[in-house]
């Protein structure tokens, strides 16, 4: 059966759901009018937590009650989800964080990727790599691991509590063992099915020779005690010392080539973040190497369209939103890379003035292939996390394996496993995000953060590769445009496109694939079907939500953690 016949006879049963004209949601039979809405915005004054895992959210708020900082929670309840949350996230992987300084009144980004390794050349890679990409797992897409470094950056300028008293709940949940939840227990299976061929990877993650149910209590010694050393000696005792000398050998016994001395080399970097005005609110994004640009782009095509006059599942958005969203990954595919090799044009992509030249190529109907720009002349599996202390500081913070569980590598003893976001190289000569020693590459996860004024007003994310920015895009415009609260934002169904041009290479040519969640009626798939567009199903790609807004007129924070994932949203 096509996709156009099975939402003919499963539309109707999901028309109910769709918002009344005007953007104003059915009431139905729900007493508060808001139909995508799981459950009611947490509301609090001293302080919010928000994350895919309840014992993270708990952590968090726990920190805050010691007198910790919003990053001291962040922290805390990242080190958790690395435990709880293998399949997302983990001490193996990077980091990316936006916080807001109460005292600087200024937002502060922290880019916390890793390069690729120093011994290993472009020219030996595509040796390698003789059909032309960089493999999904195993040794060859490391790079160097950024979240302890990014942890010790953040707490270094705005945590409070000591850095063994932030740990200390991790540490506790990964030696005593916590139940794992149901979303986690899926991805976890299949995690382990495509993973288990790898040395160490069945004997830290598959106890019993699978991957533990939900329900089912998992410990991880081996992770509390890199936690513990790193609660002792900090940042140094992970990129320097027994652990980074495990993580070399065990890499090079792999036929890997990322060495200790890759380790030891690394350091995050504080950038400045990238913004955008939207109808009274600013959208910030980190710069490259992530995609955050993109959904600066994808607003300013979007910003000269009435959407208040529309509806959320309104065809005309949803063409609208898929066509802007093509032009602006074009651009991604073409500039945004480690700034490090190759700038990309940043003050030009998010301009009016280029959005106008790019607005020309959006038409009735859905465009096949659409040319990059030309801003230089004149004319991700993720989890994502915010907390907020009762100072007002604010934080955003994405971290990630890349893959799921990552590259399958898991150095002897250490409980984690090595991410594999070097796949998302280029290995053609010549473009910015070509392979090159000691590079960053292309990144897909992203923080975000809305101010209103000036002011601190949102700190939210959706994570899931490419569908962040899209996600970004989609949340902003249900707050902003059609009047959702900040629960029902993220919980309202969401549209993505795949097949996009890519920074590793691929050029779209037939126009890519729509997918519509559950939640739009048949005739907003039969419309978007006779504009030219490929519609079709996807399951569980559509991103996670987690948000927090702040109330300064009421002093109240509004929290919000949606039902694609296992989270909670949570305030004292």
């Amino acid at each position: 059966m096509n996709f156009a016949a099975l939402s003919l006879s499963v539309g109707a049963l999901l028309a109910p759901l769709s918002p009344a004209p005007g953007g104003a949601p059915a009431m139905g039979d729900r007493i508060t009018g808001r139909a995508f809405a799981t459950r009611s915005v947490v509301l609090a004054r001293n302080g919010m937590a928000a994350t895919s895992q309840p014992l993270a959210t708990q952590v968090a708020l726990d920190l805050l009650k010691l007198g910790g900082t919003a990053v001291d929670a962040a922290i805390g309840a990242n080190a958790v989800l690395g435990l709880v949350e293998p399949t997302g996230s983990g001490i193996g992987g990077d980091l990316f964080a936006l916080v807001w300084d109460p005292e600087a009144k200024a937002l502060v980004g922290l880019n916390g990727s890793g390069r690729s390794p120093a011994s290993l050349s472009l020219e030996a890679l595509r040796e390698l790599c003789p059909d032309g990409k960089i493999p999904r797992y195993g040794p060859l897409p490391v790079s160097v691991p950024g979240c302890v470094d990014g942890w010790a950056m953040l707490h270094a300028r705005f945590g409070k509590l000591p850095l063994d008293v932030v740990l200390a709940p991790a540490i506790r949940y990964a030696r005593e063992g916590f139940p794992v939840t149901e979303l986690i227990a899926h991805y976890w299976a299949l995690g382990g099915a495509r993973l288990q061929r790898y040395e160490n990877f069945a004997e830290t993650f598959l106890p019993g020779g699978r991957a533990p149910r939900h329900g089912e209590v998992f410990t991880n010694p081996r992770l509390a005690a890199v936690y513990e050393a790193i609660a002792a000696g900090g940042r140094d005792a992970f990129y320097r010392g027994p652990i980074a000398d495990t993580i070399g050998a065990y890499m090079a016994r792999q036929g890997g080539y990322l060495t200790a001395a890759d380790l030891a080399a690394h350091a995050g970097e504080w950038v400045t973040p990238v913004s955008v005005d939207y109808r009274g609110v600013e959208l910030w994004e980190l710069p490259p190497n992530g995609q955050g640009l993109a959904a600066l782009q994808m607003l300013r095509l979007l910003e000269p369209h009435d959407l208040g006059a529309l509806r959320h599942d309104d065809p005309r958005y949803l063409h609208l939103f898929i066509e802007a969203k093509k032009l602006a990954f074009e651009d991604r595919a073409r500039f945004y890379a480690d700034p490090a090799f190759a700038a990309a044009p940043i003050e030009r992509l998010v301009s009016r003035e280029y959005a106008a030249e790019r607005q020309a190529l959006i038409g009735a109907r859905a465009a096949k292939l659409v040319p990059p720009g030309d801003p230089i002349s004149d004319k991700g599996d993720t989890v994502y996390l915010a907390t907020a202390d009762r100072s007002g500081m604010m934080v955003s913070l994405i971290q990630s394996n890349y893959r799921g569980m990552g590259s399958g590598m898991v150095p002897d003893g250490l409980g984690f496993v090595l991410q594999d976001r070097g796949e998302l190289f280029d290995l053609t000569p010549g473009r910015a995000n070509t392979y090159a020693p000691r590079k960053r590459p292309f990144h897909t996860i992203i923080p975000a953060f809305l101010t209103k004024a000036g002011a601190p007003y949102v700190a939210f994310g959706v994570m899931g590769g490419a569908t962040q920015p899209q996600g970004h895009v989609q949340i902003v415009c249900n707050l902003v445009d059609f009047g959702m609260n900040l629960q029902e934002a993220g919980d309202a169904p969401r549209v993505l496109h795949m097949g996009s041009s890519e920074p590793t290479g691929e050029r779209m040519t037939d126009g890519g694939k729509v997918s519509l969640e559950s939640g739009f009626g048949w005739e907003v798939v039969r419309a978007l079907i006779d504009r030219g567009h490929d519609v079709g199903w996807d399951r569980g790609s559509y991103g996670g939500y987690q948000a927090i807004l702040w109330d300064a007129e009421q002093g109240v924070f509004h929290g919000a953690s949606e039902s694609r994932k296992d989270g909670q949203a949570a305030g004292w």
